[in-house]
């Protein structure tokens, strides 16, 4: 059986906890910043984890189901 490609898309969006969880960056923070507050765009700096639902989906783009 031919090895599963890792999506490239995905390998430059997510990355992986010690403990198994994926991290994954806000949207809505690249450009039209002007209108937003100090505090939503201080908000959307931190990183977050993917939620359990789209886990899998997202640990299969990344060939590690």
């Amino acid at each position: 059986m031919p090895k599963i490609k890792t999506n490239s898309g995905a390998k430059k969006r997510f990355a992986l906890t010690g403990t198994g969880k994926v991290k994954r960056k806000h949207a809505f923070k690249s450009h039209i910043l002007t209108k937003k507050s100090k505090k939503q765009k201080r908000n959307l700096t931190h990183t977050g984890t993917v939620h359990s639902a789209d886990e899998n989906n997202v640990k299969a783009l990344l060939g590690l189901r």
